[in-house]
């Protein structure tokens, strides 16, 4: 049975859940807080096709996190198939982060008396 686009847009969410909980060994962040997944795309018959990067593309763990990710959204309920797609276009790079990730690392500015854990969500 096909789905439509609420259920689609339910499993994506879901999907982001699960990547939220993907670390990258090298950086204590997520890999979904980092800027490494590109795209997300779910199709009618609950299909995912997740568009990644790594940090390094000489990176050891550029061998194994499309598999942890591949592996890990293919356990979801509802997921049929999973494509995972690994990409260095563009090139990833610390200005992707998001303000709380450079917060989370130490990489900007001084912000008083918060811990890393005020940032996190």
């Amino acid at each position: 049975m096909a789905m439509n686009e609420e259920e689609r847009n339910q499993l994506k969410e879901t999907v982001i859940s699960v990547l939220k909980t993907i670390y990258d060994p090298e950086i204590p962040v997520d890999i979904w807080t980092l800027h490494l997944i590109y795209g997300i795309d779910v199709d009618e018959e609950g299909n995912v096709k997740i568009v990644m990067t790594v940090t390094a593309p000489n990176c050891p763990v550029a061998e194994v996190l499309p598999g942890e990710v591949q592996q890990r959204v293919q356990a979801i309920m509802g997921v049929k198939k999973v494509e995972v797609e690994l990409t260095f276009d563009p090139v990833w790079d610390i200005s992707m982060l998001s303000d709380e990730a450079k917060a989370e690392l130490g990489l900007d500015g001084d912000y008083g008396n918060y811990s890393a854990m005020d940032f996190l969500y």
